[in-house]
């Protein structure tokens, strides 16, 4: 090389050295100075060229960008940092085809270009071209990296082994804090640790690297839907499905949150179509019967589930299935059948509660209550271990909550909550809830499972100013964002005293709102989670003019009742018969606290009672919530409406006496219960 041609070099060399500096360090007017002189010095440098059109896109002059990056490209066809960077230029300004078409060939110089497939992906949504977007999410996700190290780490949480898979994520994160797939799964595992606020606040950090890929909005929906926000994750579902059609998982889940929110018709449509994408999912036919039962087609929910007992004849939850029926009655080749079934089970180890609950009710049938209780207790055993309840911790933060719910509280807190929502004083708007409106008004049922709450609910369901719902997990949402105040995630009850008046007000404006994809315009409406009996205090708080509905049945027969239900999730005290006695009496002794510190607030009714003079408690009911008395409530097994509870089938039959007194046949089998119940049984008998 001559020496005039090593000094141009070098000169070059530095002087596109300080322009890259300067672009680097936020100064992208001296980058430019410097790159000029350069193009005057060689004009078309490929370079200097690329880097002229990022630095003037830097300064906000986009279009300008683009004329000095379309001249790289067409010096360089083959520059693949440049027909990125022009994309991005063709974006900002607009220009969204043309933004795709420079990525497309981005993508065919470099396959391997990780990040580029992202971007391709996310320009192909925005031009409506969704097949080919999710083929280029597709891509981005086989040539990942780390997607080894993901798949392991995905292993490891399928597996049970959430703290090492977390560990995994955040090295991952350490490295890279826009990686899309750490970014995710560390969301999934904040999911399933019970932190969905934390799950979210890392999925939007992940849309704002990927605006539309399926994966992240999968997830979101996810998120959402356990955070008690199903329009919210509707939408996002919708989002993933509109770009990834064919992910059958996604279908599944929008069929599950039109089915939270009693859509039944079009949740057994979007579980149809997953089943079109892949037929051998069994658990998604089995979702359909339960969405049948749900609609009272009794008939379709039974064939439903023998069907998924014709493909898979040791599918214990199709067994309890239809043992849920409640009314269903086993011949003796099922029985012969599930016994079979549980006799394999020993040898291979799989799990056998449901089939236990099966056979229970199977024996109940045939009067074998020995038999029956046998099963049902090994069932329960089974259930205890693989969700263990501790009723010391239940009976402690029960304490802490009639302690700090106390006269004072109220007290000082008169008049404060959402109030209007049945026509009090009002005026403005919260979450979108108007005050001062004549809709809205809760009626909470509360008590322990299987006391009466789904027949008083079918009784008010049936009145024309009453929207029936479901059981609302909205308040718990709330309850668990006040618990997880504290890094041990039990600052409730103590936490709320730290909710301004305004915060109280906004709580009660809140659950209107993330209530109301659940029912329509009548004046009242009907959350029948019985576990809320733990936050009447809460309730009335932030809306005192909700109503409050605590049903009770003989402690026996309640807790009977209880303990022979498979409960998929939520009522895991129901899994002993100490465990339960406990429960019952902490129960107890939280009403009676309620009654003392909100005298009247909550209206007691006897499940017992309203068998006896059906109409004098229907008439008792209704006036307490303030609706005049009408005779389609005492009907309320002709409301055609979907009912999820356990009781569905029992509600749509008129009243009968029938459950009265069942605690008797396993009498013996339940005196270890009685002793735990203690007075509570002679409080009963005197009330």
């Amino acid at each position: 090389m001559r020496a005039d041609e090593s000094e141009r070099a070098a000169w070059f060399k530095e002087a596109y050295g300080r322009a890259l500096a300067s672009l680097e360090r936020g100064d992208p007017g001296a980058a430019e100075a410097q790159l000029r002189r350069i193009q005057e010095a060689w004009p078309g440098e490929v370079n200097s060229l690329r880097l002229l059109g990022l630095a003037v896109g830097a300064q906000g002059r986009g279009a300008e960008a683009v004329q000095w990056l379309e001249q790289a490209v067409a010096a360089a066809p083959g520059f693949v940092h440049a027909h990125v960077d022009l994309a991005n230029a063709y974006r900002g300004e607009g220009l969204v085809a043309d933004a795709a078409a420079s990525l497309r060939k981005a993508v065919a110089l470099e396959p391997n270009g990780h990040d580029h497939w992202r971007l391709l992906g996310d320009l192909l949504v925005a031009c409506g071209e969704f097949g080919e977007a999710n083929l280029a999410y597709d891509r981005f996700i086989a040539t990942d990296p780390q997607l080894k190290i993901l798949e392991n780490a995905g292993a490891l949480m399928h597996s049970g082994r959430r703290p090492e898979a977390e560990a995994i994520f955040r090295q991952i994160l350490r490295g890279n804090q826009q990686h899309i797939g750490a970014l995710c799964g560390l969301a999934a595992v904040s999911l399933s640790a019970g932190y969905p606020v934390d799950a979210e606040r890392l999925l939007r950090h992940a849309l704002k690297q990927s605006r539309h890929m399926p994966l992240i909005w999968r997830g979101l929906a996810q998120t959402l839907s356990e955070a008690s926000r199903p329009a919210e994750a509707e939408t996002a579902i919708r989002h993933s499905l509109l770009v990834d059609p064919g992910a059958p998982a996604s279908w599944v889940l929008l069929g599950t949150i039109l089915a939270h929110t009693m859509r039944q018709e079009l949740a057994l449509e979007a579980y149809q179509r997953a089943l079109d994408i892949d037929p051998s999912q069994i658990r998604v036919v089995l979702s359909q019967g339960h969405v049948l039962k749900t609609l009272g087609r009794r008939a379709d929910a039974e064939a439903t589930y023998r069907e998924c007992i014709r493909r898979e004849p040791d599918f214990g939850e199709a067994y309890y299935s239809l043992a849920d029926l409640k009314n269903y009655t086993f011949p003796d080749a099922d029985v012969a059948a599930m016994q079979a079934v549980l006799a394999a089970a020993k040898t291979s180890r799989r799990p056998t509660a449901q089939l236990q609950f099966a056979l229970g009710r199977a024996y109940e049938q045939r009067e074998r209550h020995a038999e029956s209780f046998a099963h049902y207790a090994a069932g329960n055993a089974e259930r205890r271990l693989e969700t263990p309840f501790d009723i010391a911790a239940f009976e402690f933060k029960s304490r802490r909550v009639a302690a700090f719910f106390d006269r004072a509280f109220f007290g000082a807190r008169a008049g404060q909550g959402f109030v209007g929502a049945g026509g009090g004083a009002g005026g403005g708007v919260a979450y979108g809830v108007p005050f001062g409106g004549p809709y809205g008004v809760p009626i909470f049922i509360v008590g322990l499972p299987r006391s009466g709450s789904t027949l008083v609910e079918q009784v008010l369901a049936s009145h024309s100013q009453v929207e029936g719902t479901m059981e609302l997990p909205n308040l718990l949402t709330l309850v668990r964002e006040f618990d997880q105040a504290d890094r041990a995630g039990d600052a409730y009850p103590e936490s709320v005293a730290r909710a301004t008046s305004e915060r109280l007000r906004e709580l009660g404006a809140r659950y209107l709102d993330e209530t109301r994809i659940f029912r329509s315009d009548r004046p009242r409406f009907i959350d029948k989670m019985p576990n809320n009996f733990s936050h009447v205090g809460l309730i009335h708080a932030i809306l005192p003019e909700a109503f409050i509905i605590d049903v009770r049945r003989h402690p026996l027969d309640a807790c009977w009742s209880a303990y022979k239900q498979y409960f998929a999730q939520g009522q895991s005290f129901t899994y002993d018969l100490e465990d339960l006695g406990r429960y019952y009496r902490a129960y107890l002794a939280l009403m009676d606290h309620w009654d003392a510190v909100l005298p009247g607030r909550v209206l007691q009714v006897s499940y017992e009672a309203l068998v006896a003079d059906t109409e004098g408690q229907v008439r008792r009911l209704l006036a307490h919530c303030g609706l005049a008395f009408e005779a389609a409530c005492l009907r309320f097994h002709d409301n055609k409406r979907a009912v999820r509870t356990a009781s569905s089938e029992q509600v749509r039959m008129p009243i009968y006496r029938s459950g009265i007194g069942q605690w008797r046949r396993v009498a013996a089998q339940l005196e270890p219960l009685r002793r735990v119940l203690g007075d509570s049984l002679e409080r009963f008998e005197r009330s």
